[in-house]
C-alpha cells in the first residue's frame, strides 16, 4: 500500500466523508434539476413557488440516494483494499461492480448482476489511465488506448485498440524535394 493517496483520510473515516459529500453533490445537483424541472412544470405566474416546492420534495431524495451509492462505495473501497493489501485502480472497479450489485439485489439475481456489470464498466471508464494494462506492453509508443484514455474512455477500449499507432509523417519533410546541384 506505499503508493497510495496518503492527503485522504484513512479508511474508517472517508466512509462518512464519502458519504456526506456524495449526498451534498446530489443534494445540490437534484436541487437545481428540480428547480427547473419544477418551473417548467407549473402555470405561469407561480413558477417560483412550483420550483421551491419540487426542489423541498425531491432534492432530498436524490441526495440521499447519492449519499446511499456514494457511502456503500466506499465502505466497499475500503474493503477491497484491506483485502487485496494493494492500493491501485482495480479496487475501485470490484468496488463499483459490488456496490452495483448489491444496490440493485432487491429486484433479483438477474438485475443484480446486470447492475453490477454495468457499475463495473462505469468504474472502468472513470479509472482508465491508472489501470491501463498496456503501458508495460507498449512503453516507447503510443497506442490508439493511451490515446482515448486521456479523453476518458478507459480500460474498456485497450482491447479493442491494442495495435500501436504507427508514426505519421508530416507532409512536408516526406516531399520535400533535393537541392540541385550546381556544377562549376
Amino acid at each position: 500500500m506505499s503508493h497510495g493517496d496518503h492527503s485522504r483520510d484513512p479508511c474508517p473515516y472517508v466512509i462518512l466523508n464519502d458519504f456526506g459529500g456524495a449526498f451534498a453533490m446530489g443534494a445540490i445537483g437534484g436541487g437545481i434539476w428540480h428547480g427547473i424541472k419544477g418551473a417548467r412544470n407549473s402555470p405561469r405566474g407561480e413558477r417560483f413557488v412550483g420550483s421551491l416546492s419540487a426542489i423541498k420534495a425531491r432534492a432530498p431524495v436524490l441526495g440521499g440516494n447519492f449519499g446511499v451509492w456514494g457511502g456503500l462505495f466506499s465502505s466497499f473501497d475500503c474493503a477491497v483494499k484491506g483485502y487485496r493489501q494493494k492500493e491501485d485502480p482495480w479496487n475501485a472497479i470490484i468496488s463499483g461492480f459490488l456496490t452495483g450489485g448489491s444496490l440493485a439485489l432487491r429486484a433479483g439475481p438477474r438485475s443484480a448482476l446486470g447492475s453490477a456489470v454495468g457499475c463495473g464498466i462505469l468504474l472502468g471508464v472513470f479509472e482508465g489511465e491508472q489501470a491501463n494494462p498496456l503501458r508495460a506492453a507498449y512503453p516507447c509508443t503510443r497506442t490508439a488506448a493511451e490515446s482515448l484514455n486521456h479523453l476518458g474512455v478507459g480500460v474498456l477500449m485497450n482491447r479493442m485498440f491494442a495495435q500501436p499507432i504507427p508514426p505519421m509523417q508530416i507532409p512536408e519533410q516526406a516531399a520535400a524535394p533535393a537541392a540541385p546541384a550546381v556544377a562549376h
